[in-house]
């Protein structure tokens, strides 16, 4: 294989953005092969300004990753891939991976779960609460929003609104529950390539067999697995 360099660096022919209060300029990723080079925006640094990875501290500031943590990332996912590939390596491959590997499967899924959400409060004739969920979920996370409906619906509507996440929905509040349980902030991600680790799935069918025993863990990881393909027909 011929060699394959990388490096991560902040783009400072852009203008700065606020990165959880503090300014920066956007990280940026450059990769080369064969005298070719393509750049492209680090996907952790637009992950991590995210809302959900910010914390409040006792005197009403937040405080979120910092550049670190998204450089960290990049350059293990970027050295997953090239070493993936190996001698099929092109720079056109290397970029279907990494968009693959990067991604956060957690927030690929809420995409999805948030879709079954409006439509099944449309269904039962709550127009009201499916347009704020749909718009309310993009300042607040849906795994909390969950977690109230769970203790603010009816206990006979709340059920069929999980039984019908099984058939309908991604496994989100499964996926993000197990993400909560093995991660620390900040990093409260878990990606496809952490996906692909074998030991990973391991502890995932252990963890929801004894936290949604009602629940099959052979369907629930082959519909994690299916996370790229999951589309709801609207």
């Amino acid at each position: 294989m011929k060699k394959v360099s990388f490096k991560t660096y902040l783009n400072d022919r852009l203008k700065e953005v606020n990165f959880h209060g503090q300014p920066t300029y956007p990280l940026y990723v450059q990769v080369t092969y064969e005298r070719k080079t393509i750049f492209f925006k680090s996907y952790y640094f637009e992950l991590f300004t995210k809302p959900r990875f910010a914390v409040m501290l006792p005197d009403g500031s937040t405080k979120g990753p910092d550049v670190a943590l998204a450089t960290k990332k990049e350059e293990d996912v970027i050295r997953f891939v090239i070493g993936k590939l190996e001698d099929d390596f092109s720079l056109e491959a290397f970029r279907k991976l990494y968009a693959y590997f990067s991604r956060d499967i957690c927030e690929a899924m809420e995409v999805e779960f948030i879709d079954y959400l409006y439509v099944f409060f449309e269904d039962k004739k709550l127009p009201n609460m499916a347009e704020l969920i749909k718009w309310g979920t993009k300042h607040v996370i849906t795994y909390d929003l969950m977690t109230e409906l769970q203790n603010t619906l009816d206990k006979a509507l709340y059920q069929e609104l999980i039984d019908g996440a099984f058939e309908d929905a991604p496994p989100y509040v499964q996926m993000y529950s197990f993400m909560l349980h093995i991660k620390n902030w900040p990093e409260l991600c878990l990606t496809a390539m952490e996906w692909y680790n074998l030991e990973t799935v391991q502890v995932f069918k252990v963890y929801v067999e004894e936290h949604f025993s009602d629940l099959p863990s052979n369907i629930l990881i082959k519909q994690v697995d299916n996370w790229p393909h999951y589309r709801r027909k609207l």
